[in-house]
């Protein structure tokens, strides 16, 4: 068996925050989570199974991986070797066009294409929703990034579900990188300490929940500032749990974002910040007011550089070379 296929997905940034797995179930998540796919982050990857090589083989921004990642990439082929009833061996070319492991979701879009592209690559007609199931093996959040516009996956489920198009609400992210380099934790790392030793672990599974009820009936009701709001206390929230067990992504480059962001809308902005496992700094605008936003957060002191997004479309094949 010699079949290749090519797939590009895209990140996304969860408004309300997934962070805990369950204990009894493999990247099962403990809290739901509301996400939206992101037009400008990419993670192209193209799936060739061989029957010459006796392993998986997975190279990343031209790196071959070895450890927890080829070990995941596995985890996600066997699933699909499983059902396929195959038994070849993959090699995996992926590329991100933006930062890696540096807590802008390339878990999730990487393993989002890998699932999409493995499924092309496989011959199986899968649809997107069992496509879903497949992804969570390699990334709990890769689940999400297989759909585009705003997703959902609730506690304990195996798979994602789109809840609105990428139209819905009219947004625009601006990604203040503050570090183009790898996170010192794993957000996997992370949440299980967190979970293990933060004393407030009790109070985000009980808080989370609430958050993201109520932040997905603002986003029903296409309510930005409501969204905005929501969002916001999710991230303080769940990073403020993980502070409490040592587990500290932001840095003064995040404090001085945030800040910036604090005094956009004392001045009358409706802007709002949220963060997810790293140090960046990810600002929620309206589509009108990115033109004065973008500057002022692009001369908070220490931000790399702004990436500009939208909501983006689902994962999907392209044309494999």
């Amino acid at each position: 068996m010699n079949r290749a296929a090519r797939a590009i997905a895209h990140s996304n940034i969860a408004l309300s925050k997934y962070w805990g797995k369950r204990p009894d179930a493999y990247n099962s998540p403990a809290v739901p989570s509301l996400s939206v796919t992101l037009e400008g982050l990419a993670t192209h990857t193209r799936v060739e199974f061989r029957d010459d090589i006796d392993a998986d083989r997975l190279v990343v921004n031209g790196r071959e991986e070895r450890g927890r990642g080829i070990e995941r990439a596995a985890a996600l082929l066997d699933g699909l070797r499983r059902e396929a009833g195959i038994t070849a061996r993959a090699s995996i070319d992926s590329v991100n066009d933006f930062p890696t492991a540096s807590g802008l979701a390339s878990s999730a879009s990487g393993f989002a294409a890998l699932a999409v592209a493995a499924v092309g690559a496989a011959g199986v007609d899968w649809d997107l929703a069992r496509t879903s199931e497949l992804a969570r093996l390699g990334s709990t959040s890769a689940s999400r990034s297989v759909f585009g516009g705003f997703v959902e996956l609730d506690a304990g489920a195996s798979r994602a579900h789109p809840l609105f198009p990428r139209d819905h609400l009219p947004l625009v992210v601006l990604v203040c990188v503050a570090d183009e380099g790898p996170k010192a934790v794993a957000s996997h790392d992370g949440m299980r300490i967190t979970m293990q030793k933060s004393p407030y672990a009790r109070a985000w599974l009980e808080e989370a929940p609430r958050l993201h009820a109520r932040l997905r009936d603002a986003l029903r009701a296409r309510d930005f500032a409501g969204v905005g709001e929501l969002a916001e206390a999710s991230a303080l929230a769940m990073h403020a749990s993980a502070m409490a067990a040592g587990i500290v992504y932001w840095n003064a480059v995040t404090l001085d974002a945030l800040a910036t962001v604090r005094a956009l809308r004392a001045e009358g902005t409706l802007v709002y910040a949220t963060m997810d496992a790293g140090p960046h700094v990810k600002v929620l605008v309206r589509p009108e007011d990115v033109a004065h936003v973008r500057p002022r957060m692009a001369a908070s002191r220490g931000v790399v550089r702004i990436i500009e997004a939208k909501p983006g479309g689902n994962a999907e094949l392209v044309p494999s070379s």
